[in-house]
């Protein structure tokens, strides 16, 4: 064994020294451009593709390695997986992968999926950070440690992430069903893996199976964003071009799986309360011409809320949720549908309704309207990611993954030629009895094998395809607080103060958020669940408009509209959509606000699902140590809209709301007060008299009064286990109230001591000790949620673990915390945190979506973006003793409350925390 780790690291001390001295065989060569992103391909292999979008100061990197579980062999189910995780270990040159990216401001992840692999970070457009993430993402791709020690740890992790998915009867029924649709393909295995096979599998054959597949003939890496194409490109081929031809020759996988034969069944029995019901047809690939038809008409079936399942089954209570999606691979996939059974309904009921609904439309067909709905969803889909850089990386690695990256551009092109001839002619051809998996087995006179197309010739298909005109891009804007300020334009419409921020954005985006703000302490008492309901139900349908035509126009006019509330008087409204559609859209807005039907219906169908979802959370270790917490950290009583109630007083209240109490609240307590915000490509006098015309006749009968939230909240060392049987994961909440605001000048110390001790993802101090050292829990952090108008500051831990490590993994934060409160942070931990904190905060403002909701909440504090540059400034400033000194200030490990929730009753000894010295 030790020699095989000597000769290992020979040869990659060999590889590095010839990365270091090769140099590129050829200039990278240009293979095509389609609607503004090139592809250009290196001598070893690599393929590039560029995108410039200088409309956001970020810029992403995304490095595919063309392998998944499709690819794994026997006993290697998971390798894909485990290797990605593997991957943020480190190499010689970048020791601690997830602390270099957190340095650099970046938002990073992996994701392993069944034909590809990707790691990709989006980070501040700088050219430092462009030659980082290229030179890491090089080095990492060949010189990756790979060592023993760390495959211990991270074993543990990637266990405790297979034991999270066990949770979740749905993703066990899913798993299951794929793996009785698919004998031999290993699209039938799940991608985490196999538990013996994570648990066993040798350092070597981890090794072996990473030189075989991270080489650079195996890889696409794509850049978007804000940068230069001459400048990424020379990057590329400097630190990839470097990387030698590999000497293996790299198989393509050859599994066809045979046609079904008849109708497949699978039971699973497992502790829960809520029934589940799905069934599998195997379908095309994604390449092949069929499956844009097939994605329409998995949207014509269970679409919200017109999809004919949707409303056979939610509509009539029989089923709260149903869900589907059409698998999009490089070899045939599978339509998946699903459906959440309401309690004191049959399971086969609702199963046989699905599949008669399913199967019907082979012989009856669908309408042109159902169809052209579906094609302007999925077209609304197609465009929002193209106009976001970030997503599109992301999208056209998923494309690639299939055949070629064009993919992407062809699928809107068949989309647009979808009918209603199509979709049922794939309908009748794959939605059949004998090519189904489902939760019941019937033997069948004689065999009948429904034969699915293979993948088309890419080469063939797809030709000199050239696409489109690129779409309008944006400028390149600052998002410094003070350009931000400048900016914008502070007014008010009515009782609403307004922030209004025009722009250039790519594809002419507009973001819109508005809070609502009403009633008071004494005014909401007993009124929690209907604040709760109000937006939700108000976006369910207008005196013009029904669910169904609502949803059609926000289609149409390529928006997004998201109601959201608090169960203590506020309501949100957040909207995406583009410049030419806004002021259609800024009234149909209106119509909600003002005019909303309240339709009983849906309001009986919004109630049958949140009770569905609590009935779910009455055995979901989560969902009860959380709300257990929010109880520990608020001294309320139940009928406080304040009061966070458990699961058994929520489904009681929600049984019991009616629909005159939503009008009610709507009528007499909206129009108080509240704050709006708009960024993208508009112009100020075009909306303002829309948002006159929504706003300024618009008053309240009941007066609006803030609700206090007080921090001085008494909170003792106390631990406190909450069984619940036969779960493979267990959650672990700590946390305590500080009495201190935003504003606080112990403020910015408390919070970067936060972001070293567990915001700061991998790189923190419990990342790095739990997750990436002892391997104990896949998730684990810290977070604080200060307050801008009460001296409140939520200060809080958390943990997911397998029942027989939370002991393991308690000890480790607690150990974590006091070492942090009691020794303090050295100057490079402070400067690097700094540096990091400041960085992820230029992410969040350069995206839209978050940047209209931190204008809003700085009205409602009332202040500007001034806020944030002097938050910086404060930062900057801090020194250790300054760090360590708020911590003891504020953080005392005596008044900290612990929740533990779970199946512990095979741990042995019990899971203990020794209560404070």
């Amino acid at each position: 064994m030790e020699q095989s780790r000597i000769t290992w690291f020979s040869t990659l001390a060999a590889g590095i020294a010839t990365m270091l001295t090769a140099t590129a065989k050829a200039e990278p060569e240009l293979i095509t451009s389609v609607e503004g992103i090139t592809e250009y391909r290196l001598d070893n292999g690599l393929r590039i593709l560029l995108f410039e979008d200088p409309s956001k100061p970020q810029v992403t990197i995304n490095l595919t390695i063309f392998v998944g579980s499709r690819h794994e062999g026997y006993g290697e189910a998971g390798m894909a997986h485990l290797l990605e995780h593997m991957l943020f270990k480190g190499t010689p040159d970048h020791p601690n992968v997830p602390k270099v990216l957190q340095d650099h401001g970046a938002e990073f992840n992996g994701t392993t999926w069944l034909d590809r692999t990707n790691y990709y970070e989006t980070l501040p457009a700088t050219d430092e950070n462009l030659e980082f993430a290229i030179r890491l993402e090089a080095d990492r791709m060949i010189n990756s440690l790979i060592r023993g020690e760390d495959l211990a740890s991270e074993m543990t992790v990637v266990r405790n992430e297979f034991e999270r998915g066990e949770n979740s009867p749905t993703s066990i029924l899913n798993q299951r069903m794929m793996a009785a649709a698919y004998e031999w393909h290993n699209y039938g295995k799940s991608t985490i893996g196999n538990r013996a096979d994570i648990e066993r599998v040798p350092v070597e054959n981890l090794r072996e199976f990473y030189r075989r597949y991270y080489q650079p003939d195996n890889a696409m890496i794509v850049v978007s964003g804000m940068f230069e194409s001459e400048r990424a490109l020379a990057l590329i081929d400097q630190y990839f071009g470097s990387i030698p031809d590999p000497e293996r020759e790299l198989a393509n996988t050859y599994t066809e799986e045979p046609a079904q034969d008849g109708e497949r069944n699978v039971t699973l029995r497992r502790v829960g309360d809520v029934a589940v019901t799905g069934v599998l047809y195997h379908i095309c690939s994604g390449a092949h011409p069929d499956y844009a038809s097939l994605d329409v008409l998995q949207q014509i079936l269970t679409g919200i809320p017109s999809g004919s399942l949707y409303k056979s089954l939610v509509e009539t209570r029989r089923a709260a949720r149903v869900q589907g999606t059409a698998y999009s691979l490089h070899d045939p996939g599978v339509m998946r549908i699903y459906a959440e059974v309401s309690p004191g309904n049959d399971p086969q009921d609702v199963l046989t309704t699905m599949l008669e609904g399913a199967e019907l439309i082979g012989e009856d067909g669908v309408s042109e309207e159902e169809v052209e709905r579906a094609k302007v969803y999925w077209m609304k889909s197609w465009e929002q990611s193209l106009a976001d850089s970030q997503q599109l990386a992301i999208d056209l690695s998923e494309w690639a993954s299939q055949g070629d990256w064009r993919l992407y551009f062809l699928y809107r092109d068949r989309l647009e030629q979808v009918t209603a001839e199509s979709v049922q002619d794939v309908a009748r051809r794959y939605l059949t009895r004998n090519n189904r998996t489902v939760g019941l087995f019937l033997p069948t006179q004689q065999a009948e094998r429904i034969a699915v197309p293979a993948t088309p010739d890419l080469d063939e298909m797809i030709g000199d395809y050239e696409g489109r005109e690129p779409v309008p891009q944006g400028e390149a804007f600052d998002i410094s607080p003070e350009n931000i300020d400048a900016r914008t334009t502070f007014t008010r419409f009515g009782n609403i103060q307004a922030a209004l921020l025009p722009k250039l954005t790519r594809w002419r985006s507009v973001q819109v958020r508005l809070t609502l703000r009403y009633g008071s302490l004494e005014s909401l008492q007993d009124m929690a669940t209907v604040c709760t309901l109000l937006p939700t139900l108000m976006a369910r349908g207008t005196e013009q408009l029904n669910r169904q035509q609502l949803q059609d126009a926000l289609d149409r006019t390529r928006a997004r509209l998201t109601p959201s509330s608090t169960n203590s008087g506020e309501a949100t409204f957040s909207i995406e959509t583009r410049r030419e559609y806004l002021p259609e859209v800024l009234d149909i807005l209106r119509q909600v606000l003002r005019e909303p039907t309240f339709p009983d219906s849906e309001l009986e169908t919004i109630r049958n699902q949140r009770l569905t979802a609590l009935t779910m959370d009455l055995t979901d270790p989560t969902a009860r140590a959380r709300t257990a917490l929010n109880q520990l950290l608020a001294d309320y009583e139940l009928g406080d809209p304040r009061y966070t109630p458990d699961a058994e007083e929520e489904i009681e209240m929600w049984r019991s709301v009616t629909r005159d109490d939503v009008i009610k609240l709507h009528s007499e307590y909206l129009g108080s007060q509240g704050e709006l915000s708009i960024i993208g490509d508009f112009d100020i006098a075009e909306v303002s008299p829309v948002l006159e015309n929504i706003f300024a006749d618009w008053k309240a009968d009941v007066s609006y009064e803030r609700m206090v939230r007080p921090g001085d909240i008494e909170v003792e060392f106390a631990r406190q286990q909450i069984d619940i049987p036969d779960k493979e994961n267990a959650t672990y909440f700590a946390g305590t109230v500080i009495p201190i605001s935003d504003t606080h000048p112990d403020h910015a110390a408390v919070l970067i001591g936060n972001w070293i001790l567990g915001s700061s993802g991998l790189s923190s101090r419990l990342g790095d000790r739990v997750r990436q050292q002892e391997g104990l829990s896949y998730g684990v952090g810290s977070i604080l949620q200060a307050s801008a108008r009460d001296d409140r500051t939520v200060f809080a831990m958390y943990a997911i673990a397998n029942p027989q490590n939370m002991a393991r993994a308690e000890m480790a934060i607690r150990e974590e915390l006091v070492r942090l409160i009691e020794e303090g942070v050295t100057s490079s931990e402070l400067s690097a945190a700094q540096i990091g904190y400041i960085e992820s905060e230029k992410i969040e403002r350069a995206s839209d979506s978050q940047l209209v909701s931190d204008l809003n909440t700085q009205m409602y504090a009332g202040r500007t973006m001034q806020h944030d540059a002097d938050l910086e400034r404060a930062i900057m400033l801090l020194t250790p003793d300054d760090v360590v000194e708020a911590l003891k200030r504020h953080i005392d490990i005596d008044n900290i409350g612990v929740i533990v929730s779970g199946d512990f009753s095979k741990v042995t000894p019990p899971a203990e925390t020794p209560a404070p010295q």
